[in-house]
């Protein structure tokens, strides 16, 4: 079951709308509040009641059958708080809109004002009293959880809708307060990770939400310095190759080394006389010496003398 009771107060507040739907519609000619007060066409009740009932219907649906999901918490990961949006301020946009509707209804039935003064109030009154409602409902149905690995926020109303960003990747924690939120001591943290902001959660109209920002920045604090700890050690638990070890002491000898294909290391003199030892092959397989560089000049002057 959804925490509070967003069954009872959808149905204080959607009851007026059947009330006066049905009454618009059915007994409005039968029973005037006034005499020779103006009469709304019946069919005007229909969307009022029809309004009415779907706020009803709502909130019991949101009662009863639309509840959260817990996350499913990993190796070593653990629940550090858990915030749900206050309802202040969706309750006080809602009330607020009572005064337009009965000034609406007031110049509907009781003055002889235009049709565009009642129409303007009950206006009004239907736009605050519908964005209020939402909220409600919105507030009843999220959640905010921050564990030692990561922030969530969950919605669900139909489907569920999670978003979660990890701890390691956050690079902002913003405090966000509006006018109307500080009246009510709430305010809102935003928190994102990348310079983009496409992965983000943002928590709305919680008390004390600059403690809860804080709490926030400390478990990102804890996360960095575990992963810091972690590279470290691993670090310091890396084997050192065999051959590494060998090419260390063999550069601490007074001859040089090179380390050959198979990973053995051999000292530079002893290559270069095995690469000095090397005689190419000629066409027909067999090997040949290298001829000395002075022979080789010998030869070549010799031919030019006999020419």
């Amino acid at each position: 079951m959804t925490r509070g009771l967003p069954a009872v107060w959808s149905a204080v507040f959607g009851a007026p709308f059947v009330a006066v739907g049905a009454y618009v519609f059915a007994f409005q000619s039968q029973y005037p509040l006034v005499a020779n007060q103006p009469t709304a066409p019946p069919a005007a009740g229909v969307p009022l009641a029809a309004f009415g009932l779907f706020v009803v219907a709502l909130g019991v649906y949101v009662q009863f059958a639309s509840t959260p999901d817990r996350p499913t918490m990993r190796d070593g990961e653990w629940i550090v708080d858990e915030r749900d949006p206050a309802q202040r301020s969706a309750l006080a946009k809602t009330f607020a809109a009572v005064p337009f509707l009965a000034a609406g209804l007031d110049l509907l039935y009781f003055t002889t004002y235009p049709l565009v003064y009642p129409t303007l109030a009950l206006a009004a009154g239907l736009y605050l009293f519908s964005t209020g409602i939402h909220e409600y409902w919105r507030n009843t149905l999220t959640s905010y959880l921050v564990t030692n690995r990561r922030v969530l926020e969950e919605y669900r109303f139909v489907s569920l809708a999670r978003t979660e960003v990890p701890l390691e990747k956050v690079r902002a924690v913003e405090e966000r307060r509006s006018a109307f939120e500080s009246l009510f001591g709430l305010g809102g943290v935003h928190v994102r990770a990348g310079s983009t902001g496409d992965l983000s959660v943002t928590v709305r109209s919680v008390y004390d939400s600059t403690a809860f920002a804080d709490e926030i920045r400390e478990e990102i604090d804890r996360a960095g310095d575990a992963t810091r700890t972690a590279f470290d050690g691993y670090v310091e638990a890396t084997p050192v190759d065999a051959a590494t070890d060998d090419v260390v002491d063999a550069d601490e000898s007074d001859a040089p080394s090179v380390l050959d294909a198979e990973g053995s290391v051999e000292s530079l003199d002893a290559a270069d006389a095995t690469f000095a030892e090397a005689e190419p092959r000629s066409d027909g397989g067999t090997d040949e010496p290298i001829p000395d560089a002075d022979s080789g000049g010998t030869g070549a002057d010799t031919g030019h003398d006999h020419s």
